[in-house]
């Protein structure tokens, strides 16, 4: 089998709920078609009703076409889940947290024979809990797969848009891509840096948009007014997918394009 010159990576923005895998259902086949996209990572932190992840449900997303699911904080919501993403090959938690955590935060995933690609789970720090520093684990972890493939896409779970900067041009040129997330509010700021490394601050959210983030109007509202505790209930209206595409030279790993979604 040949190896191709370049191929399409599919980065689906955190999915939120029930409304959320609905959506991926119904427009990712099209999107894979459109794209001739050869690896689909989704952030799947928000697939249980909104916090957390369960067994069933990432089958569910692997079922739909989905190769990779990444995550961030919300991925220790349901300790039960905690035994499944000790043994999942192709669930990663960030990297970044202690020893001793469950699960992995790098993986690197064949494509075909002779073609494979990196992908590496961090979270932030700032406005976040105090793990351990991001920059430092990328590059380790940087330089455990480049013995295997130059292509490797990032999934930087972060809270501040200066944080995600940073570590945009501390790792350009040694990484493909650096795909932001968390926040659930896509930006336009997608672009090619200098050294070949595709960067957006953050690719949004997929589920319900008539929400806050992904909640119900009404719930968040009263949060804010009453300033106690709410039951966090899954808005189910609007529904669209948000993520992005990144074009990669395979014999360099460096990006060639970066393509904002949000549909429909």
């Amino acid at each position: 089998m040949l190896i191709p010159q370049k191929i399409n990576i599919l980065f689906l923005a955190d999915i939120v709920g029930k409304p959320g895998l609905d959506i991926t259902t119904q427009l990712l086949p099209t999107l894979k078609r459109k794209y001739d996209v050869s690896l689909c990572i989704a952030n799947g932190e928000n697939g249980a009703r909104g916090k957390g992840l369960t067994e069933r449900i990432a089958k569910q997303f692997f079922s739909i076409g989905i190769d990779l699911i990444t995550s961030g904080n919300h991925i220790w919501e349901n300790r039960v889940f905690h035994s499944y993403l000790a043994t999942a090959d192709r669930v990663l938690r960030p990297l970044n947290y202690p020893e001793g955590n469950p699960g992995k935060g790098f993986a690197i995933i064949p494509i075909q024979p002779g073609l494979s690609v990196g992908v590496i789970n961090l979270q932030g720090r700032t406005f976040m809990y105090p793990i351990n520093c991001p920059f430092r684990t990328a590059n380790w972890a940087i330089s455990k797969i480049k013995n295997e493939t130059n292509i490797i896409l990032i999934d930087f779970h972060a809270e501040a848009t200066a944080e995600k900067y940073a570590l945009g041009w501390f790792l350009d040129g040694k990484v493909s891509g650096i795909i932001g997330t968390h926040t659930h509010v896509q930006t336009a700021d997608e672009r090619i840096l200098p050294g070949g490394t595709a960067y957006i601050t953050d690719v949004g959210m997929t589920g319900a948009f008539d929400s806050v983030i992904g909640m119900k109007k009404e719930v968040a509202i009263q949060r804010f007014l009453q300033q106690t505790p709410r039951k966090y209930l899954i808005a189910e209206e609007n529904l669209k997918i948000s993520g992005a595409v990144i074009c990669v030279e395979v014999e360099t790993g460096k990006a060639l394009s970066i393509e904002r979604i949000q549909l429909p």
